[in-house]
């Protein structure tokens, strides 16, 4: 696979070119000189080395710039924490580069490493700035700061280096220095141009649970009755979907948007009512949603939009369990046209409805199938879930079977590089670096041919989530190695793509079986045929289907370009609006 693929170029890391200054920035009193050093390790005693060296949290809180060139200044910051019971003397906080990586594949690994390797961990920096810390009493910690030029790291050549910082010091039990603590990241040098750059598409996912009910008030005008008032919270300043447009407006990104949530928060717009146990109360936030709304319909003006499905259908669901409620498959169809109203009549934009997007980009050929039938003819997979058996990353989109479908394959390990707590800035910039070094790594397997990148993250990102993607997008925005396209012009240009084929597995791979028990009851999928899918319980990726008869949720004049909207138009007779 592609994560394994060698980079090109790379050999043995080039000798360092050893810092000629020093600066020691101290922390509590002077210290004096260490003057016994720590045993020489053996393979032996790589377990207890490893262990020691989890003694001290070493947390690093900013690197900058994120992917320095040459004349830069790169900045590491960040604080360690003594986890141990015995306070820590004569401690040094070092900077370790180098060396450099080789594959994806290597790059993954050291990622996952947890503790000192005196056998693949470089040597802290000859005489490079240190942050010196007298004592360190247990559960107590003290902040870091190091700063070195670019031209006296030792970057001779273009590549992704590992980039470490670590504590050595000494406890009262063992008065030796040896390596308390070691935390890793990943430093993207690439300083002029590449040939050719990777053609990278990021989506950018707009997709929420649902809020409202099957009722409607009792007045003239069927006020649309919503479960709750959460939405809100995602909606106001700071909340998820407001943090997602707010930042998506000014990144290069494809947005990708389930008109059910246009539909919900238009219908918030124009006035609606809550639950309060049997009573139903006016809602309170008509101003925030009509806010979000036209703040939403000014970042997508001239871009790319793909419209999901209404409701974004479980497509691994319908494909395995749809023929148990009859009429399901046929309803995808109308679930499909009547995506393509709403966005054009919210949001004033045309979207692209022929690609559809499996839960985790997972694929076999039932789902390929129910995808296929409501007229996409692109299917975004992931890498994980298709086969290619080649040796470095290939260009996204390849034909599936005989060619009529194109299988628009993402990165998973792009995909799935901010997936988890973003919340602690540790975590976010470790996120952040690592992201670029796979994007660079991928640039260098093959520089001699350009190929596209298709990222596909998590449907629903939190507010954090959505800030680190886009502080990695920024860190690509230079555009040295790298070069963003939309969604629909990732397969234009792509010599290679006629030439590999991508195969999918007979079964669903394994993460999407676990990730389908995780969204809803096992044999709960899909609900009870007649059912109305606001009734029925809907969990973040959602299953349900349209019902026999669908309103649209919108009056029939729509959102005006001003941004005002009408009086929906509610009074209408039974059969009025009816798809499927």
């Amino acid at each position: 696979m592609g994560e394994a693929a060698d980079i090109q170029g790379t050999g043995p890391s080039p000798a360092r070119r050893w810092l000629r200054r020093t600066i020691t920035v101290a922390v509590g009193a002077p210290l004096l000189a260490g003057l016994l050093q720590a045993p020489t390790a053996t393979p032996a005693d790589a377990a207890e080395e490893a262990a020691v060296s989890k003694t001290v949290d070493v947390s690093l809180d900013t690197l900058s710039p994120t992917a320095p060139v040459e004349g830069d200044t790169v900045t590491v910051s960040g604080t360690v924490t003594n986890r141990g019971k015995r306070t820590i003397t004569d401690a040094t906080v070092d900077l370790r580069v180098g060396p450099m990586m080789t594959s994806r594949s290597e790059i993954d690994q050291v990622a996952d490493r947890t503790g000192y390797r005196g056998d693949s961990d470089p040597a802290p920096l000859d005489e490079a700035p240190t942050v010196k810390i007298a004592r360190l009493g247990a559960g107590l910690s003290a902040d870091f700061s190091l700063s070195v030029p670019v031209s006296e790291l030792g970057l001779d050549e273009s590549g992704v280096y590992q980039l470490g910082v670590s504590l050595t010091g000494q406890t009262s039990d063992q008065r030796y220095d040896r390596v308390l603590g070691i935390e890793r990241t990943f430093l993207p040098y690439q300083p002029e141009a590449t040939e050719k750059k990777t053609q990278l598409t990021y989506l950018w996912p707009l997709i929420s649970s649902a809020h409202v009910s099957a009722e409607t008030a009792t007045d003239d005008q069927q006020t649309p009755v919503f479960e709750d008032d959460a939405l809100a919270a995602e909606l106001r300043p700071g909340g998820r979907l407001e943090q997602m447009v707010s930042l998506g407006k000014d990144l290069p990104v494809t947005w990708v948007i389930d008109p059910d949530l246009l539909a919900t928060v238009d219908a918030m717009a124009n006035g609606y009512r809550v639950k309060d146990g049997i009573a139903h109360v006016p809602g309170k936030n008509k101003a925030v949603a009509e806010q979000w709304l036209n703040a939403l319909e000014k970042a997508v003006q001239g871009r790319k939009i793909v419209a999901l499905p209404f409701a974004d259908p479980d497509l691994a669901s319908l494909a395995h369990r749809g023929k148990d409620v009859p009429g399901s498959l046929g309803h995808l169809q109308s679930a499909t046209s009547l995506a393509a109203t709403t966005v054009e009549t919210v949001l004033h934009v045309q979207p692209s409805t022929d690609f559809s997007w499996p839960v985790e980009g997972a694929v076999d050929p039932s789902i390929v199938a129910v995808a296929t039938s409501a007229g996409a003819n692109k299917v975004i997979a992931r890498s994980d879930s298709v086969r290619d058996d080649l040796s470095y990353t290939p260009t996204a989109a390849r034909p599936l079977g005989n060619g009529s479908t194109t299988a628009v394959v993402s990165d998973k390990l792009l995909s799935t590089a901010f997936e988890g707590d973003m919340v602690r800035t540790e975590k976010s910039t470790l996120a952040v670096q690592e992201f670029l070094a796979q994007s660079l790594a991928i640039t260098l397997e093959q520089p001699e041919q350009q190929r596209s990148v298709v990222v596909a993250p998590q449907r629903v990102p939190s507010a954090s989530q959505a800030q680190t993607m886009a502080a990695a997008l920024r860190g690509l925005s230079a555009q040295r190695w790298s070069h963003p396209i939309d969604l629909r012009g990732c397969r234009r240009g792509q010599p290679e793509a006629g030439r590999i084929r991508a195969t999918v597995p007979r079964r669903t791979p394994r993460y999407a079986e676990e990730a389908a028990r995780r969204r809803g009851r096992p044999g709960q999928t899909l609900p009870r045929h007649g059912d109305h899918p606001r009734r029925a319980e809907r969990p973040r990726h959602r299953t349900p289907m349209l019902p026999k008869r669908v309103v649209t949720p919108f009056g029939h004049r729509g959102r005006p370009k001003d941004g005002h909207r009408p009086e929906r138009c509610r009074g209408r007779s039974a059969g009025d609006d009816e798809v499927g």
